[in-house]
């Protein structure tokens, strides 16, 4: 690898994105390298909170609103019920993953950074940059050459996600639960909508999922279907460390929280400021420590929330003690986006 600069990024997806833009911003040389063509599609569910609009906006990373759609809370539904809240603080938006990887490849062109597409790194011996950045996804080769695979625990469960051209009905994000998985409803445009599965079987698909959630399945009835169904691994994963020597972890690469808590793409923004901060001051430790803070809060409220999905029986009285005292949901929902 020939190219010199401060930091070298493995991977161009969201994760790398930001922490190449967050890392410019402070001054660094940046050199982005990613084996695909943009823009990087993935399965998600294709919301951001509002804390993750926060840190969007501290990157300087602007969505178009008429490319995006923008919700006040979230809905909870299932047997027992149902339950919403309003964000405390602003607003979420869903917007797909394709526009919004576009609106960071915009930002990093802006501020300098340098992006090398269709280029596949293959070792990180070559690389002239003093800082490496694994931003390479669940699967990363940076983790593993560079010794940080162990793990303190992991998990695995099946999304699935598929987009249908029917207008908004709400303006809230509505997660729908049912016995042994989850569909997540994110309007993305004026008339477009995500609907998203989580599932621990591999077997189960959307087609088998929303007829039976029947008040889903009238909602959509009939609408066109505008791609197939895009499959990805969500896993829960704690690593041990997430830095060793010149090479630091982010993103899925870093570790993981279940895609249940809808933060995996918010995560990796805030850990991007927490790096770019901790590379200016020259100690990944500060990077280390920072990123088993940001962790903390998402990892907790995946554990409640996967808890749900564990214990079915469980659910209904939940949702129902939910609906009888709402303020208990707000204040979950408060923590949830770090409000």
């Amino acid at each position: 690898m020939v190219n010199q600069a401060d930091i070298f990024v493995v991977g161009g997806g969201p994760a790398g994105l930001a922490v190449a833009i967050a890392a410019r911003l402070k001054g660094f040389d940046v050199v982005v390298a990613d084996a695909a063509e943009p823009p990087i599609d993935k399965a998600c569910g294709e919301g951001l909170m509002p804390d993750s609009l926060a840190a969007l906006r501290q990157l300087g990373v602007v969505i178009d609103p008429e490319q995006s759609f923008a919700f006040r809370g979230i809905r909870f539904i299932g047997a027992g019920g149902s339950v919403a809240a309003d964000f405390p603080r602003g607003h979420g938006i869903a917007v797909r993953r394709v526009r919004l990887h576009q609106a960071l490849i915009d930002r990093a062109q802006e501020v300098g950074v340098r992006l090398l597409w269709r280029t596949r790194v293959t070792s990180v011996r070559d690389v002239g940059a003093r800082w490496i950045i694994g931003a390479d996804g669940g699967n990363s080769r940076v983790r593993r050459w560079a010794s940080l695979d162990a793990v303190r625990s992991e998990s695995h469960r099946y999304g699935f996600r598929r987009h249908y051209r029917v207008r908004p009905w709400t303006d809230f994000m509505e997660v729908y639960w049912a016995d042994g998985y989850q569909l997540y409803v994110s309007p993305v445009a004026r008339d477009e909508t995500c609907v998203a599965l989580l599932t621990r079987d591999p077997h189960v698909r959307l087609n088998d999922a929303i007829p039976r959630c029947p008040a889903l399945a009238r909602k959509i009835a009939g609408a066109a279907s505008l791609d197939n169904d895009r499959g990805a691994i969500t896993a829960t994963r704690r690593l041990q460390r997430v830095y060793c020597g010149r090479i630091a972890l982010i993103g899925d690469a870093s570790g993981s929280v279940d895609a249940i808590t809808g933060e995996g793409m918010g995560l990796a923004f805030r850990q991007a400021l927490a790096l770019a901060d901790a590379l200016a001051a020259d100690n990944l430790d500060q990077y280390q420590t920072a990123h088993r803070r940001l962790a903390r809060r998402p990892a907790f409220m995946a554990q409640l929330m996967l808890m749900l999905d564990r214990f079915p029986r469980l659910r209904p009285r939940v949702l129902q003690t939910f609906a009888a005292q709402p303020v208990i949901f707000e204040r979950l929902l408060a923590a949830h986006v770090h409000a």
